[in-house]
Parts: C-alpha cells; sequence; structure tokens
C-alpha cells in the first residue's frame, strides 16, 4: 500500500509517540508542522488521553515547536463531550471517573456533575481510583443511567514499563455491572469524526499518522482515513510486518514521512 500525498488535504496526529517519548520531543517535529504550514494543510492532534486539558496540550505543543489552537486538540475526553452534547440534554446529570482534564472538559460543556443522580457514567483514567468511585458508578448504572468510556487502552507505556490505562477502570465498572461501555475513543469512530469535522476535510482526504497499529491505525482506516504508522512509539516493525493491520505507509518516523511527502510533490512540479 501507498500514499498518494497529492490527494492528501488535511493531517491528524497522535502526540505520544508521534510528536514525542517519555515527554522528549522527537526528532523533525518542528520540521514537519513548518511543511504543512507552507503547503497551507490543516492539522489536528489526536489522543486517547482525557487526563490532560487542552490548555496543557497547547503548552506542551509549543515547547515542542507545534503552534496549535485549542480547537485543534482532540483529547478522547473533548471528542466524549461533544457525542454527550449531541446525544443527551443539557441538564442531564452526570458521574465522571477520570482525571483533571475530563471534569474540565464536560464542566465546559455545561454538564452538571450529580453522584447522587446521575443519568451518564462517563469513565476514563483514574489514578486516584478507589472502590468508592466504583461503587458509586456500578450503583448509577444499575439504576439506569448510560456508561460511556472514553478510550479502551488496557496500558500506557511510561519509563518503567506498561503501566494501567483507561481500559482497567472500564474493566472494573464493566465487572461491577455486567453493562460493557460505550467507548468514544480510537479505535472507535467517533474520535476520527470528530477530527475530520474539526478538519473541515472528507476522511478519504485525511491522513492519520500514529504509531500504534491497534488504534491509531485500524481506527482510522475503518472510518474511512489514510494512515501513516511511524515506528517511534508503541508499534515495532516486525510487529508491523506480521499484523494483519496495515497501514497505507509505514515510516521509522516522522522524518522519513516528510522526506517521502516532499519527494512525491518534487515528482509533480
Amino acid at each position: 500500500m501507498t500514499i498518494d500525498f497529492r490527494s492528501i488535504r488535511a493531517v491528524a496526529l497522535d502526540m505520544d509517540g508521534v510528536l514525542w517519548r517519555g515527554g522528549q520531543p522527537l526528532p523533525g517535529v518542528r520540521e514537519f508542522f513548518t511543511f504543512l504550514q507552507a503547503q497551507a494543510i490543516p492539522y489536528a492532534l489526536a489522543t486517547n488521553n482525557s487526563t490532560t486539558s487542552v490548555e496543557d496540550y497547547v503548552t506542551k505543543l509549543a515547547d515542542a515547536g507545534v503552534p496549535a489552537t485549542p480547537a485543534q486538540i482532540i483529547t478522547s475526553a473533548v471528542a466524549t463531550a461533544e457525542y454527550v452534547r449531541r446525544h443527551y440534554p443539557p441538564d442531564t446529570p452526570i458521574y465522571i471517573v477520570g482525571e483533571t482534564g475530563l471534569h474540565q472538559t464536560f464542566a465546559a460543556n455545561g454538564f452538571r456533575f450529580d453522584p447522587d443522580a446521575a443519568r451518564l457514567v462517563i469513565a476514563g483514567l483514574d489514578r486516584a481510583l478507589t472502590y468508592e468511585k466504583i461503587m458509586i458508578a456500578a450503583m448509577r448504572i444499575r439504576a439506569g443511567a448510560d456508561f460511556i468510556g472514553t478510550n479502551p487502552d488496557r496500558t500506557f507505556p511510561v519509563p518503567e514499563g506498561l503501566i494501567p490505562g483507561a481500559g482497567t477502570v472500564l474493566a472494573a465498572i464493566q465487572a461491577a455491572t455486567d453493562v460493557a461501555p460505550l467507548v468514544i475513543g480510537k479505535p472507535e469512530p467517533t474520535m476520527f469524526e470528530v477530527a475530520v469535522e474539526h478538519l473541515g476535510a472528507t476522511p478519504d482526504t485525511t491522513l492519520m499518522i500514529g504509531d500504534r497499529l491497534d488504534t491509531d491505525i485500524l481506527g482510522a482506516a475503518q472510518a474511512g482515513l489514510r494512515t501513516a504508522l511511524v515506528l517511534t512509539g508503541i508499534t515495532t516493525a516486525n510487529e508491523a510486518r506480521a499484523s494483519n493491520i496495515r497501514a497505507d505507509g509505514v515510516f521509522d518516523d516522522l522524518p522519513a514521512l516528510h522526506a517521502a511527502w516532499q519527494a512525491s510533490l518534487a515528482l509533480n512540479d
């Protein structure tokens, strides 16, 4: 499979493993975004992380040399809030199991946090998870509340190894309720649909750049986007070769993708 770069009109990118790893910016990031701006190609940053606020991402991206506005950042909290806003009345009481980024996003969208009367339980990664939080969520769901999860990632990488992710929190609540959540984040289609809408593009002219076959690439392909895998994050070259999930293009890193894109344009000058 190959990418027809001439047809690409917008770009969505994952962040961890694509723009930085372990908090350190990866090579070629600043140059790639300078290239996108020079080509007048809009971009959005899409991440399954629901714990970090949009404002904090704006700052982190600026430190990495990536100019971005809040509207260009689509966390799983943002995508979940957009889904809820479209499908539930604004006065729907909610209960959240999650961190600051998730709470702030729903508060900004006007939803009312009410553990005693919640008709909707929203859960994401919560590194301060307690038995009481699981209990309240389970009781509300067993009383009829809907159950939505920000993303299904069971683990995520830190320098010491893999640690529990949002999927672990969802699994605990599901075990207590026998109710599976509706999941919004990658690889489900909602986040990609939100990204394409924010970009004012169409799926077939939007390129998703990610580092995980099972979330970034699988989800984007199922949503009709073109896909590019960079080998600077989770998926290794051997895993990419062995997997049934195929990206339209596989690149060692962002500079290699950038070079391929420039070469494609040079052929048509």
